[in-house]
């Protein structure tokens, strides 16, 4: 099996562990993000309203999808970024690795592929997510969840097949938060190395820490986030297949009618659960692909 498939199943089994440990935040922020009227509830009081009506199970509607999407995801990611990375280092002689701007070009292109392919497993998430929105009311009985099957089922008979990929135009646009967080972090790292190297004389890499590289890449990852957070309540509230923002004819206009209906916060419902979520995920997902990475490595190399 080659390095780059070890990389490759390492981190979706990474992606598949983040993701079952931080999915209520992630829950969370999409029913903020998708909430129309106006409310300011914490994260605590949030979880705490949700266990009261649907129980600890409630934190946890569109898990399955979820795990499927996050596997797809980062298989078909890491297929089109490995493909085209040796398509163009294939078409060039005499360099080993790919330049900045060609490291964007295909990030940008695995990232525009994944999306297009797995934005029917996040319609399908998002609206198991919601689903029992409509009857939030403490005087009302919480409607029956759907399950996977279901929910694919009742997806067709609302919208048909194109139901499918609702959202896809702010959700392509979102290719660009991993490029933004890998061009923020490099500067923040060629920042700290620089002013390390005037006060010690250790190569580049050893003068940083695991610390440093869990720091650098939250704190990318927050500018990221923070820049393109509202075209990920745009996304939330199409996949979820609101007839509210059904009616956007494009994502300029959905965040103009936004502003203008919710005022400029409307654009940052539940940042801060997905922030904090964003965090956690980078922490466990550092932790988790690395030792499963090297796991199996060493598996591979006994059984050889």
């Amino acid at each position: 099996m080659s390095d780059s498939a070890i990389h490759a199943l390492a981190g979706a089994a990474g992606g598949i562990v983040a993701m079952t440990a931080t999915y209520p935040l992630v829950f969370l922020s999409t029913r903020a993000a998708v909430k129309i009227k106006n409310e300011t509830k914490s994260v605590y009081e949030a979880v705490k309203e949700i266990l009261e009506r649907e129980g600890v199970l409630g934190l946890y509607s569109g898990l399955s999808s979820s795990l499927l999407g996050i596997a797809i995801t980062n298989g078909v990611y890491y297929y089109f970024y490995e493909r085209t990375r040796g398509i163009i280092l294939k078409s060039r002689v005499g360099s080993k690795g790919l330049s900045t701007m060609e490291s964007i070009i295909t990030g940008l292109i695995a990232g525009s592929a994944t999306t297009i392919i797995s934005n029917p497993i996040w319609v399908i998430q998002t609206s198991q997510a919601v689903q029992t929105m409509d009857s939030e009311s403490k005087d009302v009985t919480p409607r029956r969840k759907l399950g996977f099957i279901e929910t694919v089922q009742h997806i067709i008979s609302k919208a048909g097949i194109t139901g499918f990929w609702r959202g896809i135009g702010p959700a392509l646009v979102l290719v660009v938060n991993p490029v933004l967080q890998y061009t923020v972090f490099e500067q923040l790292k060629n920042f700290l190395v620089t002013k390390r190297k005037a006060r010690s004389k250790l190569s580049g890499s050893a003068l940083l820490t695991d610390w440093d590289f869990f720091v650098l890449g939250a704190l990318s990852k927050l500018v990221a986030t923070s820049v393109t957070y509202p075209y990920i309540v745009v996304k939330s509230r199409l996949q979820a297949g609101q007839s509210e923002a059904l009616k956007y004819k494009s994502s300029f206009e959905a965040l103009s009618a936004i502003v203008r209906e919710e005022g400029v916060e409307g654009l940052y419902k539940g940042m801060s659960s997905k922030l904090l979520q964003s965090v956690l995920t980078a922490a466990i997902l550092f932790a988790g692909q690395r030792r499963i990475y090297e796991f199996t490595k060493a598996a591979i190399a006994m059984k050889s």
